[in-house]
């Protein structure tokens, strides 16, 4: 029952993802992905997107790109579902597969799930997913002491770590599991090698990044209060991310607010029937307890006018503070404790209806502050065709012949005719030649990580008109301009190759040859990448193994 209500939430809601492709806000996909130096995340920008863009690179070649990345979103939400799934039965097993369905109904419709997908953050589902299974692991490392449970727990750190926030979040629920249980300080010792391992992708291209990272701006970012709950409550109710464009529709109005609370009432009263209950493992369901509460009010409190100050501070003078902006998205580690509590809130039920009943009562009031969640968040996250327009200018690119490509118009965001909302632009995951972005992001008139160096030069002279000269000394062959009138310098003195109904693609004469990553630094960057996903096959095939194992006949 847990599988198939798991199965039929998640098609509810991922059904509009196939087929063609998602290109909606971050998330973009395309027929095959690009394998250049920022898949890697060693082209010198901040490398928030490693090892996703590599996988997808990878992965890409052998499945079409637009059915990889539906694929990997679907198994985020089901994965979320299963997960906390599981862990409500292990934790709360008195509330039985009706307090084990509501846990996995409780990880998959919820506010974070909505925005998120909202916002394109696939992988941080993912990672978001994996929570659950790591509390799992790292209780059975406590009980059975040997290889194969820290085989599947580095493994569920590599699934984890397909971003650097998720690697974080599964660190974190990791660490405070494992201060419950104690598993020992060779097994812990082994098992923080491993994370270190599979973090190892992102480090390395953090290590040779030479990005001035994120500076400021945490007020841009903080947790956004919905109406009638306050900050305080929409951190309860695991919403309020800071994009209000990448909210549900249903969030805004008064019976978010209504609902919000009736299931924080759930909540609260599962979480009483754990603290009064005496038969479950109470170590791991307390610091679970604990690590929600701290999350949730440290996410409140950095949205105070003391708190974005002391996030600022952080950000400027700290390294890799600026994965501590967009606070909201830590709420993750509170779900975990939600879904056990509200399985809780099922168990005691129980004793007075029937458990089916109980299930039905509960899980309505999960689902009733966010009935748009179905069918792609209400329409928005949905499949569409990419040009051909697209394939045929990457083709005549290729490679680059060794210099750079820059885009026009330079802003981060687009809003294409052809797409169903703002996106980032498909070009620089479709093009195997290094591609100049233009990285900063423009939130409520503010804008926040602007480039620096070569890329900042290259924004600069396409802002003045694009002058070919200029480009041309920048190390720039190629410019496309994306459904916009060209630069004037550009228009009228470079040679333009491509003519198309949404593109047009300029060469650059005499361009100089572009920088390009050392030989060492692409081997660090593939050496880390491939034991990452040696660690992920590694923990696959070990959890394979356990579980053929258990269902073999004694």
């Amino acid at each position: 029952m847990l599988y198939l209500i798991s199965a039929l939430l998640t098609a509810l809601i991922c059904g509009p993802l196939f087929p063609g492709f998602l290109v909606y806000r971050d998330a973009v996909s395309v027929p095959q992905f690009s394998l250049s130096a920022a898949a890697f995340g060693i082209d010198g920008s901040a490398p928030r997107a490693v090892p996703q863009d590599a996988f997808l690179g990878l992965a890409s070649r052998v499945v079409d790109g637009g059915w990889v990345l539906a694929l990997l979103t679907t198994a985020a939400v089901f994965g979320a579902g299963v997960g906390y799934g599981l862990l409500a039965r292990r934790l709360v097993p008195h509330a039985g597969t009706a307090g084990a369905v509501v846990a996995a109904v409780v990880g998959i419709w919820n506010p974070f799930v909505a925005e998120r997908l909202l916002q394109g953050h696939w992988s941080l589902l993912i990672g978001y997913a994996s929570l659950g299974p790591i509390v799992l692991a790292v209780l059975n490392l406590a009980r059975e002491r040997s290889l194969r449970p820290i085989l599947i727990l580095v493994g569920l750190f590599a699934v984890a770590g397909f971003t650097p926030t998720g690697s974080i979040l599964a660190l974190a629920v990791a660490a405070v599991t494992a201060i419950a249980v104690r598993p020992g300080l060779r097994t812990t010792l082994l098992c923080l090698v491993g994370w270190v391992v599979t973090a190892s992708p992102w480090l390395v291209a953090a290590a040779v990044s030479d990005s001035a990272g994120s500076s400021g701006g945490a007020s841009a970012f903080a947790l956004r209060s919905e109406p009638g709950l306050g900050s305080l409550g929409t951190a309860l109710g695991l919403g309020g991310i800071w994009n209000a464009d990448a909210v549900p529709g249903s969030r805004s109005s008064w019976w978010a607010a209504v609902a919000t609370v009736v299931f924080l009432a759930v909540v609260a009263a599962g979480a009483f029937a754990l603290l009064r209950e005496r038969r479950e493992p109470t170590g791991p369901v307390l610091a679970l307890g604990l690590l929600a509460v701290t999350v949730v009010l440290l996410v409140t409190l950095a949205s105070t006018g003391p708190g974005l100050s002391v996030m600022d501070a952080l950000m400027t003078h700290v390294p890799g503070a600026g994965l501590l902006r967009d606070a909201q998205k830590y709420l993750a580690l509170a779900a975990p404790f939600t879904a056990i509590a509200c399985a809780a809130a099922v168990g005691a039920l129980r004793r007075l209806v029937p458990g089916g009943f109980a299930a039905a009562a509960v899980g309505l009031l999960i689902v009733a502050p966010l009935p748009d969640l179905a069918w792609g968040v209400g329409g928005h996250v949905r499949s569409i065709e990419i040009p051909a327009d697209y394939a045929e200018v990457t083709e005549a690119i290729g490679d680059g012949g060794g210099t750079s490509v820059a885009l026009w118009p330079t802003e981060t965001v687009r809003n294409l005719s052809w797409t169903h909302g703002p996106s980032l632009s498909v070009l620089p995951r479709m093009i195997d030649a290094p591609v100049m972005v233009d990285g900063t992001l423009i939130v409520d008139g503010e804008p926040l990580d602007a480039p620096t160096g070569r890329t900042a030069d290259v924004v600069t002279a396409l802002d003045a008109g694009g002058d070919p000269a200029a480009l041309a000394a920048l190390g720039v062959g190629w410019v496309v301009s994306e459904e916009s009138s060209a630069p004037p310098q550009l228009a009228a003195h470079a040679d333009e190759v491509v003519t198309t109904n949404h593109l047009r693609l300029f060469a650059i004469p005499g361009a100089a040859p572009a920088p390009s990553p050392s030989t060492s630094t692409w081997i660090a960057a593939i050496t880390a990448l491939a034991v990452w996903f040696a660690a992920l096959v590694s923990g696959a095939i070990a959890a394979t193994l356990y579980r053929f194992r258990r269902f073999q006949p004694s």
